[in-house]
């Protein structure tokens, strides 16, 4: 029976390869670890504003491929973290060159990590990082119950009316130890996983190319061994929680309850916790790391296309040739050089240019966080990423659109004025006020953002917008060809900026009232001779 289910995983983990997770994905699980981590010594973190605007959690969820919960926890703050220098590119290159072309290395690293695949796993993160419960004010009275019944039980062959010490302190006891429950359950799932985790990284380090990983590791490992057997009722009581019929725990249980065994070794287990955080994470990032080169491996496995990416030293550098968004499918890849200008696209709805800018910024996020991009070629500079895509009304807060991308574009301004180098998103900016204000507003801001440093990527409907950055911006457009009866869009990315506009024609050709068609035809002929008349 075991050898049969352990070869339909051996055969489930290696067709899994290269291919990604139908699993459901619990974020707020996931983002445990990354939520309360340390981030000080990272380039940047991406923010949630950010991330909603490139709907990173679909990025996520396409890009993982680990195996454990420890792995995916860590995967996801290493796509989410934009690390401060490169560090260990090569190593980790060597790394993913070993998991992906050694199939058999890579199904033992496959049956170990899976031992960490239990969502229980997901709660190590919680003994490292959150504050463990003290010992309550009156919990002297704890071990003075405790060591009473324990006297009584020895008194009582000498001395029967010890019975009468005994029976109102068990009954205490048993209130006590039930009150404990609620504590002790906060740290069943855990702690058992925290030895499971300690076991797995033992069997890890055996590999010398893990060696080199973490040089404090093996002391990590001692230190958590150390005080192993302290832990160890965790693991009972976890048993007994799954076997509660049984008459054996049902003994135990009362043992534990009768000496308030549960509360003296949760506080001191807790106690001895609280000194081994660091040991504990050190342990938590080996295991992993290594899972998240294995995502890496395998999603680079399933990819038709990729490159691993040059980062360039100085500032303002982005290059890429057939770049791709990989959740869109069969999404036309398109080449971009900038040339110490920044980018301004045109185009109409649903021609490509909000995808685009997006697929710029989801290959600079990969491509700095795990040196994977979707391109044949991608050479960048480092930028922190500032975006403002997707905005909407904050109802709850009494707050506009327009005011909602006013802050958001301001605190984009005040980055702008940092040494660091940034990649600015923008769609349509000021899209939410009038058309004078918004061109002149958005040519503004335009011009201050795009300095040395600061590479813009913007789209917008505004032609005129055009004009008045074309010495700063290089302009680019998306269109499309609008038949009788048909809109069709190539999605390809053009230089200059866009000549044809065929918002009216769409009307015609989708059976809008002649007389709307017209009279729509000649209004934008006056408006452009008035714009016209205005240039001379």
């Amino acid at each position: 029976m075991f050898q049969n289910s352990r070869k339909k995983k051996k055969e489930e983990f290696a067709n899994s390869f290269g291919k990604g997770k139908t699993d459901s994905f619990n974020f707020e699980l996931i983002e445990k670890y990354f939520r309360k981590k340390d981030k000080t010594d990272s380039f940047q973190c991406l923010s949630d504003k950010t991330c909603n605007d490139l709907d990173f959690q679909e990025l996520f969820m396409f890009a993982d491929r680990t195996v454990s919960k420890v792995g995916q926890q860590y995967f996801y703050n290493k796509l989410r973290t934009i690390p401060l220098n490169v560090g260990k590119i090569n190593e980790q290159e060597k790394l993913i060159e070993k998991i992906s072309t050694d199939s058999v290395f890579r199904l033992k690293l496959y049956f170990l990590l899976d031992k960490l695949a239990s969502d229980n796993v997901y709660f190590i993160t919680s003994l490292f990082q959150d504050e463990h419960l003290k010992e309550p004010n009156w919990f002297f009275i704890i071990r003075l119950l405790s060591f009473t019944s324990i006297l009584s039980v020895i008194m009582l062959p000498f001395i029967p009316q010890a019975i009468f010490i005994l029976l109102p302190v068990i009954i205490l006891n048993i209130g006590v130890h039930y009150w404990n429950k609620k504590n002790l359950n906060e740290y069943i799932g855990s702690v058992p996983q925290l030895l499971k985790l300690n076991e797995v990284a033992k069997d890890l380090i055996k590999y010398d190319i893990f060696n080199t990983i973490e040089s404090e590791l093996s002391e990590s490992i001692k230190t958590i061994d150390k005080v192993r057997n302290r832990l160890q009722f965790f693991k009972l009581e976890a048993k007994f929680e799954s076997d509660m019929l049984i008459a054996f725990w049902a003994s135990v249980e009362l043992i534990k309850s009768l000496f308030l065994i549960e509360p003296l070794l949760l506080f001191g287990a807790l106690k001895l916790l609280d000194t081994r955080r660091k040991e504990i994470e050190n342990v938590f990032s080996f295991v992993g790391y290594i899972d998240s080169l294995i995502s890496i491996a395998s999603l680079r496995h399933g990819l038709d296309v990729y490159c691993v990416p040059k980062l360039e030293s100085q500032a303002k550098v982005l290059e890429t040739t057939d770049i791709y968004h990989p959740m869109i499918i069969n999404c036309i890849p398109n080449s971009l050089k900038v040339n110490g200008k920044s980018i301004l696209i045109t185009g109409s709805n649903m021609s490509g240019k909000t995808s685009f800018i997006r697929t710029i910024a989801i290959n600079v996020i990969t491509g700095l966080t795990i040196n994977t991009c979707f391109a044949k070629q991608f050479s960048l500079s480092r930028f922190r990423i500032h975006s403002a895509i997707r905005l909407s009304d904050d109802l709850m807060n009494d707050k506009s659109y327009y005011f909602e991308e006013v802050l958001t574009i301001k605190e984009m301004i005040v980055n702008s004025q940092k040494a660091e180098s940034n990649l600015f998103l923008l769609d349509e900016i000021f899209k939410g006020t009038n058309t004078i204000e918004r061109i002149s507003a958005g040519k503004a801001v335009l011009s201050y953002l795009d300095n040395d440093q600061n590479l813009v990527f913007v789209s917008t409907h505004d032609i005129e917008l055009t004009e008045l950055l074309k010495d700063t911006y290089e302009l680019y457009h998306f269109s499309e060809q609008v038949d009788n009866k048909t809109v069709d869009f190539d999605f390809k990315l053009k230089e200059g900026k866009l000549k044809n506009r065929n918002a009216i024609k769409i009307l015609e050709i989708n059976d809008y009232p002649k007389e709307i068609v017209n009279e729509a035809i000649e209004l934008a002929k006056e408006m452009d001779k008035f714009s016209i008349m205005n240039k001379i």
